[in-house]
């Protein structure tokens, strides 16, 4: 049986031994895994301590709560992600300290564990962790092996998001106890994080529906003469809610007609992802410009932003499926990672391609490029 290392890091000796007599005799186990996983657990009740057992071997998961002698939960939380280690943290924290709790998973804590807690609750918050985990590890499984592991992969990622997020849940039992008082601006922050996971939610599934639909091939595809101008308006008015909400213009500069053979919703797929993506990296205030031309025996979709550009070493990743460029400005925008590989799956069913040019702190600039015998 497999089993995922646990540290938890608590001054309260009996919070330590009541996590690892709770963990040393549970499992986790899902329908579509081979195996329960177990736990190991290790204990240690100062931050310095920790900081030392994760030089050593990072764990898994990392229990860890906030008041400690000596160096804070939270400056363990911030060395773990400044040195962007592999590992899920769990922020134990008491009901009173739900600021703390809101900073903590803005600062790269995947959950947090109120204080009390019953070993139910403990258990529930490590199936969670569990699932993360285990569907992490077969996202890095997914570009070394085949089409088996990648359709094995999207059927245990929709079977995960049939249900409620575990934090979700944590967050509207937050609201119904009134555990912040009962001025609502006091759970601004907790609605505004809801919300975050459940645009991510959607955001995935309808990616995992694009994705699934180019890979199985079992959908026909209607080919017939359609206009881009018109698409990329319908495009543009689409994504009109996310451009007010982060003060983004977008801007089209296209003929009144651009017609091309293809698929009408493979169109609005490319243009969907193009311009979110360039609204959700640009910065507050910020442009995005949309160019079509129907020229030199090719048309063209460019896309640029004023957003926050990308690493030159990071550009020949951006179009690999699962895969995010991960920053200190990108951290906290939600994203499946398949939207550039969608595209260029579609670019390849009309003999076209994507290219980009980016600078940091500048912004980048997507480019579609068609043959005007495309979709044929």
């Amino acid at each position: 049986m497999e089993k995922l290392n646990v540290l938890v890091v608590d001054d309260e000796p009996g919070i330590c031994s009541g996590i690892s007599r709770i963990l040393s005799r549970y499992t986790v186990g899902f329908p579509f895994m081979d195996e329960n996983i177990g736990f190991d657990v290790q204990e240690t009740h100062t931050g310095e301590e920790a900081v030392t057992i994760i030089d050593v071997k990072v764990p898994d998961i990392i229990l860890l709560d906030n008041k400690l002698p000596g160096m804070q939960g939270i400056e363990v939380l911030e060395y773990i992600n400044k040195k962007n280690l592999d590992t899920v943290v769990l922020m134990i924290t008491s009901y009173a300290s739900l600021e703390l709790a809101i900073k903590a998973t803005n600062h790269g804590a995947h959950d947090f564990i109120p204080k009390p807690f019953t070993p139910q609750e403990l258990k529930s918050a490590i199936e969670s962790v569990t699932k993360h985990i285990f569907l992490r590890r077969m996202t890095r499984k997914l570009n070394k092996e085949g089409r088996q592991i990648r359709f094995q992969f999207l059927s245990v990622l929709s079977h995960e998001l049939k249900a409620p997020l575990n934090a979700i849940e944590g967050y509207l039992r937050i609201m119904e106890e009134r555990q912040a008082g009962n001025d609502l601006d006091g759970y601004n922050k907790i609605i505004e994080r809801s919300l975050v996971r459940v645009r991510g939610m959607r955001n995935l599934i309808m990616d995992l529906l694009d994705l699934t639909r180019i890979e199985s091939g079992k959908k026909k595809r209607e080919v017939a003469p359609v206009n881009l101008t018109e698409i990329a308006r319908m495009s543009i008015d689409t994504m009109g809610p996310i451009s007010i909400q982060k003060d983004v213009k977008i801007h089209l500069d296209a003929p009144g007609e651009v017609i091309i053979e293809a698929d009408r919703e493979e169109m609005e797929i490319i243009f969907n992802n193009l311009l979110s993506n360039a609204i959700k990296y640009n910065i507050e205030g910020g442009r995005v410009d949309c160019l079509i031309k129907d020229e030199h025996g090719a048309v063209t979709v460019t896309v640029n932003d004023t957003g926050i550009g990308i690493p030159e070493e990071e550009i020949p990743k951006l179009f690999q499926e699962f895969v995010r460029i991960k920053s200190d400005k990108t951290k906290h925008i939600s994203g499946s990672g398949l939207g550039l590989s969608i595209i260029k799956r579609l670019a390849r069913l009309y003999k076209g391609e994507i290219s980009v040019k980016s600078k940091p702190g500048v912004g980048s600039s997507f480019t579609v490029k068609f043959p005007n015998n495309s979709g044929t």
